[in-house]
């Protein structure tokens, strides 16, 4: 009897895992919120220099005439037009220029105006946002890369907390780091709504992004080691669902805190919550074992039963069945086992780098794509609704593809239709703004499917002795491709074209990667790599073809016998 088996003895999919499952799902909507926050708090409203006031000794020309209360005539006269016609962002004339004036419609004699960068700050509209980290730190003109900057920090937390945490729950358990993740993203999400200054919110956004890791990877590990196989999926996309409500509650939550601080406040109070509920997770009772706490897994597992309704089959369980059951496992996990592994043999060297390819890919693509909602035209608030809202049929659809075409062909497609999408938003005019969304919104979620696809697939293409190893290789890949993202925009300043170009061919690229990929539907998963160099995975598909086709032939003649 498996350690799985053993599960449905004690009540399946009872009481416990269905309130087990709720509680970590519930933190999930606001975690996922912190990953495209920054497209809210550091949103970049119209803005122009502010205008230089006029002193008593600066008059207009007596042919001129200037109304004291009209805003427009100050600007016509201060500011400078770009060459789409709207005021410049970034300079203004250095003395009034006041032949510019509407009212006074005398050719201008044809000399340039000399102009100069805001000195005196910027005025922003404040209509939409009130408050920003862009309006209050002046993040704008020379200063604008600094946005992405931010961002790209961000993401290099969640890199150092994906790898920090992970180990970290590895030796001290996924219970007690998922407990202190609520508490550093709590703690550190409030500092970041009071940073005095921009490095004091780098630095806090930097923690709140190891805090995003520590939360991801141990809410997915205690969902998972608590279910039973055959729910394991649907738990699976629970988790992954509840992630997507979190962008589409996101805008709202926008919306109704216009100030950047106080939606950090909001999106953040609440893991204190978390953090004091927390303490009644069971810790996974396959880690105690494997750590060599088997008395405290038998307590653990006791409780399980209690709640499910099973004591009977609790008070049956020993230290020593609970051992039987898991020796597989246990041998397993005394193996040594490192990244090297990874590139050791040419077959698990092959889908090291594929499949790795693939998830650098989709993150950057993801990213580039995501953060980039202010250029589409359309309210910023409608715009992330949509993107939200499209990972619901998308995801759908990736299952429904990896169960009937298979992991291979869906994965692949996903990440060329995503490229192409985003390719295509090249040659789309800006007037065309819908059809640019709908392009944009395609893309974003062929790119959610990759990623649907990326979480099982990877699991069955590493042997279980690597299992853990390339699943964090290929993390690890998708965290450097979020923080290149930003950087990567970046260089649109000077190229418009250049970002969508590298997003949609480094997306292009590895889908042609992910068809040198094995097939693994309806394959067992492997145990070591020795079964994936000798082709057992291949082997075992074209047996299970074999005897689907000679199980058909037989019945044919069957009823073919019948008939006579």
């Amino acid at each position: 009897m498996t350690f799985a088996e053993l599960l449905d003895r004690l009540g399946g999919t009872g009481r416990f895992q269905v309130l087990h499952v709720a509680l970590l799902v519930i933190p999930l909507l606001l975690t996922s919120t912190h990953n495209l926050l920054q497209n809210f708090s550091a949103a970049v409203p119209e803005h122009h220099c502010q205008i230089r006031l006029l002193g008593n000794d600066t008059h207009p020309p007596p042919n001129r005439t200037l109304d004291p209360a009209a805003e427009e005539d100050l600007l016509w006269i201060s500011i400078p037009k770009d060459q789409a016609g709207k005021l410049d962002k970034c300079r203004r004339f250095v003395t009034p220029q006041w032949h510019l004036l509407p009212a006074n419609a005398t050719p201008a004699n044809g000399t340039q105006a000399d102009t100069e960068p805001c000195q005196d700050g910027w005025i922003y509209d404040r209509s939409i946002f009130t408050n920003t980290i862009v309006m209050e730190w002046d993040l704008v003109c020379n200063l604008r890369t600094r946005i992405q900057m931010a961002q790209s920090i961000y993401m290099g937390g969640v890199l150092v907390g994906a790898l920090a945490f992970g180990s970290l729950a590895d030796r001290f358990g996924r219970k007690s780091v998922l407990s202190w993740s609520y508490l550093q993203m709590a703690v550190s999400g409030l500092c970041t709504a009071f940073s005095p200054t921009f490095m004091a919110y780098c630095v806090f956004r930097f923690l709140v992004g190891m805090a995003y890791s520590g939360i991801i990877l141990n809410c997915m590990s205690l969902v998972l080691e608590w279910v039973p196989t055959k729910v394991r999926t649907a738990a699976g996309t629970v988790v992954s669902y509840s992630a997507t409500m979190g962008q589409i509650i996101l805008p709202g939550l926008a919306y109704a805190l216009p100030d950047w601080r106080w939606l950090q406040f909001a999106a953040s109070l609440p893991f204190f919550a978390f953090f004091l509920y927390s303490w009644w997770f069971s810790e996974s009772a396959r880690w105690l074992v494997l750590s060599g706490k088997a008395e405290k897994a038998v307590e653990v597992l006791k409780k399980v039963a209690q709640m499910n309704g099973k004591k009977e089959e609790g008070e049956k369980l020993t230290t020593e069945v609970l051992k039987s059951n898991m020796q597989k496992e246990m041998s397993l996990a005394n193996s040594s086992y490192t990244f090297v592994s990874l590139a050791r043999t040419p077959t698990v060297r092959r889908i090291s780098f594929c499949i790795s390819s693939v998830w650098f890919a989709t993150s950057f693509s993801y990213y580039g794509l995501v953060m980039d909602l202010q250029n589409f035209g359309f309210s910023i608030y409608l715009i992330q609704v949509a993107f939200g809202s499209i990972d619901i049929p998308a995801k759908l659809i990736a299952a429904i593809g990896m169960n009937y075409i298979g992991r291979r062909i869906t994965q692949a497609l996903s990440v060329i239709l995503a490229g192409l999408a985003i390719l295509a938003n090249i040659f789309v005019p800006h007037d065309l703004r819908t059809l640019r969304t709908s392009l944009a919104v395609l893309g974003k979620g062929c790119l959610a499917s990759s990623f649907n696809c990326l979480y099982v697939y990877t699991g069955e293409l590493f042997p279980t002795v690597i299992r853990q190893t390339g699943m964090g290789l290929g993390s690890t890949l998708a965290r450097v491709g979020g923080i290149v993202a930003p950087m990567v925009r970046i260089t649109g300043e000077y190229f418009p074209y250049l970002p969508p170009i590298i997003y949609g061919t480094a997306t292009i690229l590895s889908g042609f990667a992910a068809i040198f990929l094995p097939e693994t539907r309806n394959v067992p998963l492997p145990d070591t790599i020795e079964e994936v160099e000798s082709g057992r995975m291949l082997e075992q598909c074209i047996t299970k073809k074999q005897e689907n086709m000679l199980l058909r032939k037989v019945n044919q003649e069957a009823s073919q016998d019948g008939g006579l």
